[in-house]
């Protein structure tokens, strides 16, 4: 029985009309678009983020006057040799060193090879000693490129003398590492995560052919977008972690964009809608829903921009493509598919399948009954214990603590560059990751400044907090200098922060930034995660201020009733520090970390909060708007408020459980990726979706708009259609029985 009308208007019903009308042009059109935006960003190549723009502060301007100069510091190496037995001046361990030298040096792939008994390299315990020497390569990329033959080299020493430990670590060897895996975990992402998404659409369709559907379009809008930064990436540089970014977020909404989509068109049909009122219906009521999240989450995307910060505006721009690409994609293309294969859509059915789709949905109906009918019988009740639930689960975010995490910190635990580190770390503190002074002077060679680095290095040894060995630079043409300072502590800790402080603003001030015309910048892994933080702490307020007030005014324009705007910020703010807390508890304190293949790390990746807090933020709309718009509808046809939530929330509770499975299982996928940051960001985003799909939408948006009530329309009345009270509250002749099919005539 039809009950009420639906109005085929607005940009996204216009659109899928006209693809639909014009199905093969649509078709044609997008498959030209994305062939010709992934060849054309192949052809143009990834311009990457430097270092002077990717960190802020003090670390920036030391790179700017590196590059300024033409200077490349070179990829420095170490090799550690270490003996529980010998001391470094026995013959064995003399030999062993030397042999070392020369096979390093043998490979033509190094600068000269330093010997620990030049610049007294030895540990305090005279049980170890440290090799240096830089890596050949005008880049990173060369240096890279060149640093397998060393290691080849080292390990044929290690081999020889299986009584020692002979280990190589630095830039260019963890950079070979980090390279690799990213590339590892990028395909094995890619690999695990796609046959979950389809695994789970053939579940939710039961029909091989509709399960396809919304993958093939999400890895499309993938491969536009990846061409499209790229092509980009001459103006705003990209960077890896902005490629996993876009590939974890594309993925995700992709597929749910089409999900959104496909499953109303399918409603409509299964209610006894012609092919053409199905596609219309499908394009102003989910077609609408996928354009308001997706502007929410392009607009909460670019908030990242205020952060000033080149890897955010990276991850930013990323982000903002791959979204507009699935949006587009699903508001032309996917309508102009479905026109084309009518019915067909649901060939390749399996019946093994089919019967199971059907089963699950019977108990996932059971199961949505169960939870809500208590929920609307006590709203009061649910709105304060899920609340409960909530704040407790948030509760540990009042001790994150955020830092760019080592390398250390970053790499699985049992990782032969982190056992080499810890040994380093052992019997050298601070050596693995020296602070630099980078110094620019008017004469560098001056009697002046030549005795300010001299007593730079004293005053440095002199407080404590730093260590030998101190390493000079000196670059005569360029008037530059650098100063190689081991600090105190892991690198990251309460101990390196101090000796950074000491070293900026007591040692460098006092010696050669006395020199007048000196600028005397400090940098390292050290300052850079010190400088990250500060600029981030600088840029948090500004961030969430844009994003919150934007989404509010975004979902206030959308359904027009400010008390539906600021309950949906309320909810996503809810979702948001429930996914902060259990990121703090899991990664800075280690509880339930093993599960992960993982352990506490101590703090949390400075980045990942705040990128957290913008995607949420865009995605928990994803559910919200299909949703609250499937309530609206029903509370548009006459239905009063409680019975409009029942139903709005029964009837999408099958698509939404879908949507929230693909994306808490492609998130989830990123949780058992190598690096931690990859770790950390795939968690928070499972969590806070899997959050926001069970506890926000099954119990505290119902409860909280149940006791709303009429309130929750007060401001849409105002641009409504006029209609009566008694057809607001269920009385007039539009009403219809909670449960109902949604079949409105268009």
């Amino acid at each position: 029985m039809q009950t009420g009308t639906i109005k085929a208007t607005g940009l996204a019903a216009a659109v899928g009309s006209w693809s639909a009308r014009h199905r093969k042009t649509a078709v044609l059109g997008w498959l030209l678009f994305v062939v010709l935006a992934a060849y054309l960003g192949g052809l143009h190549g990834s311009t990457q983020v430097t270092e002077a723009e990717s960190m802020p502060g003090q670390v920036a301007q030391a790179a700017r006057i590196l590059d300024q100069a033409g200077i490349k510091q070179p990829a420095g190496e170490t090799v550690l040799v270490r003996s529980h037995t010998l001391s470094a001046e026995d013959p064995a361990f003399r030999a062993a060193v030397e042999q070392t030298a020369a096979a390093v040096t043998a490979t033509g792939r190094t600068g000269p090879v330093r010997s620990p008994y030049e610049t007294k390299a030895v540990s305090p315990d005279g049980h170890a000693a440290l090799l240096s020497f830089t890596v050949n390569g005008a880049d990173r990329a060369a240096a890279v490129a060149n640093v397998p033959a060393v290691l080849d080299a080292v390990a044929k020493v290690q081999a020889a003398h299986p009584e020692l430990t002979v280990a190589e670590l630095g830039e260019a060897s963890s950079g070979k590492w980090f390279d690799d895996q990213f590339t590892n975990d990028f395909s094995r992402a890619e690999w695990t995560a796609v046959p979950l998404a389809l695994g789970i659409l053939l579940v939710a369709f039961g029909a091989l052919v509709a399960a396809v559907l919304p993958v093939v379009l999400a890895l499309t809008a993938f491969v536009a977008a990846g061409g499209l930064v790229a092509l980009g990436s001459g103006l705003l540089h990209t960077s890896n972690d902005a490629s996993s970014v876009m590939l974890l977020v594309g993925l995700a909404v992709g597929v749910d964009y089409a999900l959104f989509y496909l499953r109303r068109e399918r409603e409509e049909r299964a209610a006894g809608r012609d092919a053409e009122t199905a596609l219309r219906v499908a394009a102003a009521t989910s077609g609408r829903a996928v354009l308001v999240s997706g502007v929410t989450v392009v607009v909460a995307m670019a908030g990242m921009f205020l952060t000033g910060i080149a890897d955010f505006k990276a991850m930013s721009l990323a982000t903002i493509v791959v979204v507009v690409t699935a949006v587009l994609g699903s508001l032309t293309v996917l309508p102009a598919l479905l026109s084309m294969l009518g019915d067909r859509v649901e060939k390749g059915r399996l019946p093994f399948l089919h019967r199971l789709r059907r089963s699950y949905a019977g108990e996932g109906s059971r199961v949505w009954n169960a939870v809500l009918t208590p929920v609307l019988r006590r709203p009061l009740a649910a709105t304060l214990l899920s609340t409960g639930l909530l704040l407790g689960l948030a509760a540990p975010l009042l001790t994150m603590h955020t830092a760019n995490l080592t390398f250390e910190q970053q790499l699985p635990k049992g990782n032969p560059l982190v056992t080499t580190s810890a040994a380093i770390q052992a019997a050298f503190p601070g050596s693995p990751a020296p602070a630099t002074v980078v110094i620019k002077a008017t004469d560098i060679s001056s009697p002046a400044m030549t005795a300010a680095i001299a007593e730079l290095q004293a005053r440095a040894l002199a407080t404590g907090r730093m260590h030998g060995p101190i390493q000079v630079t000196v670059h005569r043409e360029q008037n530059v200098a650098t100063v190689d300072i081991p600090l105190a502590g892991s690198g990251n800790d309460a101990a390196s922060t101090a000796a950074l402080k000491a070293l900026r603003e007591e040692v460098v001030p006092a010696t050669v930034g006395a020199v007048p015309g000196t600028r005397a910048p400090v940098t390292g892994a050290t300052a850079g995660s010190y400088d990250f933080n500060r600029q981030m702490s600088g840029s948090l307020l500004p961030v969430f201020g844009f994003v919150v007030a934007f989404a509010f005014l975004l979902m206030l324009g959308s359904f027009r009733s400010p008390v539906i705007a600021l309950t949906a910020v309320l909810l996503n703010l809810l979702s948001v520090g429930a996914a902060y807390g259990v990121l703090t508890l899991v990664f800075q304190h280690g509880v339930g970390a093993s599960l992960l293949g993982t352990a506490g790390v101590g703090a949390v990746e400075s980045w990942v909060p705040l990128f957290l807090f913008v995607i949420l933020f865009g995605l928990s709309m994803d559910y919200h708007v299909f949703v609250v718009s499937r309530i609206k509808e029903a509370h548009d046809r006459g239905l009063a408020t409680r019975a409009a939530v029942a139903y709005g929330i029964r009837s999408t509770a099958g698509v939404v459980s879908s949507a929230a499975i693909i994306m808490v299982a492609v998130f989830g996928v990123f949780g058992t990726l190598s690096m931690q940051s990859m770790k950390q960001m795939g968690v928070g985003l499972a969590v806070a979706v899997l959050v926001d799909a069970t506890v926000i939408r099954g119990v505290l948006l119902p409860s909280v708009m149940t006791l709303l009530g009429e309130r929750n329309w007060r401001r849409a009345e105002r641009h409504g259609d006029g209609r009566h009270g008694d057809e607001r509250h269920g009385t007039g002749r539009h009403a219809a029985p909670v449960g109902a099919k949604d079949p409105q005539p268009v």
